[in-house]
């Protein structure tokens, strides 16, 4: 379905309901093993799913709802999985495939908050932590719809740290990641957008150091 959005005297048109290949069956996956009170939770898109948070935290309850090709449209779509489960703590990394599908910056913010405002309706108790998305790297020239759009990542990192406001934990990956010409660091990525072994380590060790797994 295609949305529309009136961005000062231009309508910029958009599909909200664009869903990876194998959206349904994580999603039917997804609610064979439920979440519980006890559980944090990781959701969000590739990036996310391809770390294994139980293994890499050392923690049996860290559950990764992390889904290819994601958009934040399609974690709206299934995040009442998530808030019936009522997880101790949720951490959310999303928006950069809404990017690549040219979703405008002011959509996807207030998708954020739509996600935001649905789990402290639902699931109060529940500790909402938001990072910042990572830089890409065009050197490698295979995610060509994710280049050249550094400025609408820039843009809502800013946004996303004034979640701080809306008492939301925000974690800045983005400067973690950055190399010396501000592109995703070549020796973290296979293909200049997804993580290496490497960058999960970093991204590990920040969740560590700054405690916010407690």
């Amino acid at each position: 379905m295609l949305t529309s959005l009136q961005v000062g005297a231009q309508t910029i048109g958009y599909d909200s309901t664009s869903r990876p290949g194998n959206y349904q069956a994580k999603v039917a996956e997804f609610k064979q093993k439920p979440i519980t009170k006890k559980d944090f939770v990781f959701l969000g898109n590739s990036i996310t799913a391809g770390g294994n948070w139980a293994k890499l935290l050392g923690l049996p309850n860290a559950i990764n709802r992390g889904i290819s090709g994601d958009i934040t449209y399609g974690v709206l779509d299934r995040l009442q999985e998530v808030i019936d489960g009522k997880p101790a703590k949720l951490f959310v990394l999303i928006g950069i495939n809404d990017i690549s599908k040219n979703i405008p910056d002011s959509a996807i913010l207030s998708n954020y908050k739509r996600i935001v405002n649905r789990v402290r309706k639902g699931s109060p108790k529940t500790s909402i932590y938001f990072y910042t998305l990572l830089p890409v790297n065009s050197s490698f020239q295979k995610f060509k719809s994710h280049y050249g759009k550094d400025e609408h990542i820039l843009w809502l990192n800013r946004e996303i740290r004034n979640l701080k406001a809306k008492k939301v934990t925000v974690i800045d990956l983005y400067p973690a990641f950055l190399d010396e010409e501000n592109r995703l660091t070549a020796s973290l990525t296979m293909d200049g957008l997804h993580l290496l072994p490497s960058g999960y380590q970093i991204w590990v060790e920040l969740l560590k150091n700054g405690g916010y797994l407690k």
